[in-house]
């Protein structure tokens, strides 16, 4: 169940940001990316999270109920899909270590979550249901255990019986909503493409044929409702045939890459694994800063890349999609160089240091699951990437929720879209880069001023860097220009803040395509 889902596409709203300037510590370095750094990371991680009582999960990292307390004794523990996740980070580690404590757990983090929650199908989200399924067929095969096994067919079962012709196919999101146009009627891909993976899994353990037909008429149906030329979107509802929310989250792609890949293996046809690898590349173009995995926000959201990393490195290993590995080892490294040096925790944003805060679980998960699934490479170093940030992809700092959007309206723009629409003071776009050396460097903003000339501020980490940059005119929202400026940056972390202050002269609408020179 996706609680407090992101409003819109590309829309990424955080309530607090990093706006004092960002001091390095004297012991934070960069770390090579090496087998001890992913048990180190497993190891804090289950630390921190683990209560071997009650074989459960912590939610926060504080053991306290904080927000998004959906889970058992009040959100003291985690949610349902949450813990389907986390046990699959179990498994991600057992898997790289062939371990007795990770084969031990993933009994006891089973055995734990049936004491919590006896009956499954009290649960009214079929996503939520289907994410059980998943890792219960995933601990089937690594373990061998009947009851995974019997348990996940019962519950792909319940689920495809949600399939009807509504909207020409496809599973209900929720077993309670069936009515199109009702609120919540919605059928999406986080329902529907885990279940391909799921079928073909039961496909191979039964060697039975029905599996892999219901797995071709699930993946059909995605592919002819939910998935465009261009791009693969959210879900559909509405009355009729329905209307197409374009939504773009990391693990929609990292699902269908799965959903796509398991086919191709099912099947040896050529177009499952293009299509898995059109996914995957659009993710590491379009949904990355400088190909690092984006920032998707707090609560659901920050187990998004998870789901794609996992996938992706499935894509990589079981179809020999070699091409993949160095993207994920540079995120894995760029993760760990930002863990909480305090307790080894990685957060939510790969791309900046782990805060002082509580963390939630499904957040450190995404983080150690990474370096459990990658090889290292032993690399020392920060990790750069190619310099380019694209502006709908960069943290936004609001004013009483609002001032900045993310929108695709104008022709001319790179990626997914721009920053549009913005005219609201005390607000800015929130850009976190990271450099392997010390050195200032000339970095543009590529932009569209169509209301007439505009300006903003420019400040990395903490310190004006110009208060009043002149963005001239472009004529047309359409039309696109270049500003650049000099900005002295840190080896390591850095923060670049381009901002709207009137009190600093700011003025007048902007659009913000990309920053790039870094």
């Amino acid at each position: 169940m996706r609680f407090g889902k992101v409003a819109t596409v590309c829309l990424l709203t955080v309530s607090m940001l990093v706006s004092s300037v960002v001091v390095i510590p004297e012991n934070r370095r960069a770390s090579a990316f090496t087998a001890s750094n992913a048990s180190d990371s497993m190891n804090s991680f289950i630390n921190v999270f683990y209560d071997s009582s009650a074989k459960y999960f912590y939610t926060n990292s504080d053991h306290q109920i904080q927000q998004h307390a959906h889970g058992p004794d009040n959100g003291l523990y985690t949610d349902f899909w949450w813990g389907a996740q986390l046990w699959e980070t179990v498994m991600d580690a057992y898997e790289r270590t062939n371990s007795t404590v990770y084969r031990n757990l993933i009994d006891d983090i089973y055995t734990g979550f049936n004491q919590k929650v006896p009956n499954m199908m009290v649960n009214k989200f079929n996503d939520d249901l289907g994410w059980w399924a998943l890792a219960c067929l995933r601990a089937y095969e690594l373990t061998g255990t009947v009851e995974y096994l019997n348990r996940g067919t019962f519950l792909f079962e319940k689920i495809f019986d949600e399939w009807d012709n509504s909207y020409g196919g496809g599973i209900w999101w929720r077993r309670d909503i069936h009515t199109p146009g009702a609120t919540d009627a919605q059928k999406n891909m986080a329902t529907n493409a885990p279940m391909v993976i799921t079928a073909v899994k039961l496909y191979n353990a039964y060697n039975d044929v029905n599996f892999l037909n219901k797995a071709k008429q699930i993946y059909n149906w995605i592919q002819s409702k939910l998935v465009t030329a261009t791009k693969i979107n959210d879900h559909v509802e509405g009355t009729g045939a329905g209307t197409i929310k374009d939504w773009d989250f990391s693990y929609n792609y990292g699902t269908y890459l799965g959903a796509a890949l398991s086919l191709y293996k099912a099947t040896g046809t050529a177009s499952y694994l293009n299509n898995a690898n059109w996914a995957a590349q659009y993710v590491i173009d379009k949904m990355t800063s400088a190909k690092t995995l984006m920032y998707e926000g707090e609560n659901d959201g920050a187990g998004f890349k998870m789901i794609f990393a996992r996938n992706l490195n499935r894509l990589r290993v079981e179809a020999g999609q070699s091409q993949y590995l160095t993207f994920l080892q540079q995120n894995a490294t760029q993760a760990y160089n930002h863990r909480r040096l305090s307790d080894g925790i990685i957060g939510s944003d790969w791309s900046r240091d782990t805060g002082s805060s509580y963390i939630q679980s499904l957040a450190a998960a995404a983080g150690a699951s990474l370096l459990q699934l990658t090889p290292p490479d032993n690399y020392t170093g920060y990790i750069a990437g190619n310099g380019v940030y694209e502006a709908e992809n960069a943290v936004k700092k609001l004013n009483n929720g609002g001032g900045l959007i993310n929108e695709s309206v104008y022709s001319g723009y790179n990626s997914r879209g721009y920053v549009g629409g913005w005219n609201t003071n005390n607000t800015a776009i929130i850009f976190y880069v990271n450099q392997n050396s010390a050195s200032t460097k000339a970095v543009t903003f590529r932009y569209a001023a169509g209301a007439g000339n505009a300006s903003r501020y420019v400040k990395v980490n903490g310190v004006n860097v110009s208060n009043n940059l002149a963005f001239n005119s472009t004529g047309g929202w359409g039309n696109w220009n270049t500003v650049t400026v000099n900005i002295p940056l840190l080896a390591g972390s850095n923060v670049i803040e381009l901002g709207y202050n009137s009190g600093l002269g700011n003025s007048n609408f902007l659009n913000v395509d990309s920053m790039y020179g870094l």
